[in-house]
């Protein structure tokens, strides 16, 4: 999994790349955790994500309940697979997604 992340004042974008599972899970929780003090708007890209699994979406989830706090979140670019998994899980109806 790569992730190349761009801030720009405020707001920041994080764009993954391959797959977010158990494996890979903990190096996006750790790029967020270090990277979201003072954001009050973050973007995922996920347009260049292949899959995600049950370890990606508590990641996701972690970050959706900070940005509550200080400001907002949104999912960008999720593919077929990336959106079906979150409808199945309900995961649509609690994150922003365009």
């Amino acid at each position: 999994m790569n992730i190349r992340t761009k801030k720009d004042n405020k707001a920041l974008t994080v764009a993954v790349e391959g797959r977010l599972d158990t494996s890979t899970a903990p190096q996006l929780e750790e790029c967020l955790n270090s990277s979201l003090e003072g954001i009050e708007e973050l973007s995922l890209d996920l347009s260049a994500l292949d899959y995600i699994s049950s370890a990606g979406l508590r990641v996701l989830l972690s970050a959706q309940k900070r940005m509550m706090k200080q400001g907002q979140m949104q999912i960008t670019g999720a593919n077929e697979t990336v959106m079906e998994i979150f409808e199945i899980t309900g995961f649509s109806d609690i994150l922003t997604i365009r």
